[in-house]
């Protein structure tokens, strides 16, 4: 594995974490056990991008379609993820990264909701990495939101629907604040996105690998980002010899 230059780094990685399943029916385990393994690969995966200078990280963590799984299974992921956040809180904090949720958290318990509004607050300031749990999360409903936010701004008279632009549909989802992601890895050997930024996703290097996510490693991780730096990113204009950039 070739040395990853420092401007070859991606600004911002976001991760399909796929696989748990599986990787917990290879070995004749319940899917929780598959579940827990996961959280402890994504702990190690927030500190490598840390260490690494990645500035932000963003782990699709529970989709709002994951809310039709079988009941027991939703409320034992929503414990881990309680559990998880609290026992996290201090190395956040302490690892100056900045915390936040995105989604329709609303739609969490109210003890994880309570745990995510703490850590916010006291990441809030933070100067280090954002780092992003999307959480009953759909692209497809971020987008509808900012259309409904713009809508409501158009019927009461403050906006013109000339007025709107890809930048102030970009304002108002719920990843405004950081750059689009760079890099986009999916465990597990899926080729699709399955509903996960969908606007922001636009001219995102894709990396796919067969890895399951109980079985990512560092190393898988430098693989991506390795592939990432070797690609020629020219966001819809091609190099024409002696022509400089053109259309």
């Amino acid at each position: 594995m070739k040395e990853t230059s420092a401007k070859k780094l991606p600004r911002h990685i976001a991760i399909i974490m796929d696989g748990n399943g599986r990787w917990a029916g290879k070995r004749l385990l319940n899917r929780i056990n598959g579940h827990r393994k996961g959280v402890d690969v994504a702990r190690a995966t927030v500190t490598d991008c840390r260490e690494l200078g990645i500035e932000c990280l963003t782990l699709y963590t529970f989709s709002k379609e994951n809310w039709s799984r079988p009941a027991l299974e939703v409320q034992t992921l929503m414990k881990f993820l309680e559990a998880h956040l609290r026992a996290e809180e201090r190395s956040l904090v302490e690892n100056n990264i900045r915390f936040k949720a995105i989604g329709r958290t609303d739609d969490l318990p109210q003890a994880v909701r309570n745990v995510i509004a703490g850590i916010e607050q006291k990441t809030a300031h933070n100067t280090g990495m954002v780092l992003q749990l999307a959480l009953s999360y759909s692209g497809r409903e971020e987008i509808t939101r900012a259309a409904r936010i713009l809508a409501q701004r158009a019927a009461s008279g403050l906006l013109r629907p000339d007025d709107i632009t890809e930048e102030l549909i970009q304002a108002n989802l719920y990843t405004a604040d950081v750059p689009d992601p760079d890099l986009l890895i999916r465990t597990s050997g899926e080729n699709r996105i399955s509903n996960f930024l969908l606007w922001q996703l636009a001219y995102t290097e894709i990396h796919i690998t067969d890895v399951l996510w109980p079985d990512f490693t560092k190393a898988d991780l430098m693989k991506a980002i390795d592939d990432y730096s070797s690609r020629d990113r020219r966001f819809g204009l091609v190099k024409e010899p002696g022509a400089g950039v053109a259309l």
